[in-house]
């Protein structure tokens, strides 16, 4: 059931353009799924969905196809629109985004896998890198500003 209704979730975000965790709930009643928010949050969870921007400047959810190269590519579009900083402090880096977004890009740094990165921590507006070394955090920094 779980597979089926996951499976669902992304042929639905390719098919509309769904915004909000309601939405897709509403959709997935839709198509004979009878779930919780909380059901549709983990899944959302799960399946590394993200907002991003689409053309009429909207938020929307979308899927990376989980390879590092399909993040990289797309990343650059909303880690422009969301990022106002990126430094770093010792081991560390620290990016301020937009209220709302740091989750989102967090997770699209996530499912990058870059090799250094000892463990993410994401709030509302602002996100911790924990690196392996300073020279691991510096050489981060620069990759993100890429980004910018």
């Amino acid at each position: 059931m779980k597979t089926r209704r996951q499976a669902t979730i992304l042929d639905l975000i390719s098919e509309y353009p769904i915004e909000t965790q309601e939405e897709l709930l509403y959709r997935l009643r839709e198509n004979g799924f009878n779930v919780t928010q909380a059901t549709v949050s983990r899944d959302i969870k799960e399946l590394g969905l993200l907002k991003s921007r689409s053309g009429d400047n909207r938020y929307r959810y979308t899927s990376f196809s989980g390879s590092v190269i399909d993040a990289k590519d797309n990343m650059g579009g909303f880690f422009n629109s969301s990022v106002i900083s990126v430094k770093s402090a010792q081991n560390m880096v620290v990016i301020k985004t937009l209220a709302g977004m740091a989750n989102a890009i967090c997770a699209s740094i996530d499912s990058m896998d870059i090799k250094g990165i000892v463990g993410t921590l994401a709030g509302d507006d602002t996100i911790f890198i924990v690196c392996a070394d300073n020279a691991k955090a510096d050489s981060l920094v620069i990759d993100l500003k890429k980004h910018l």
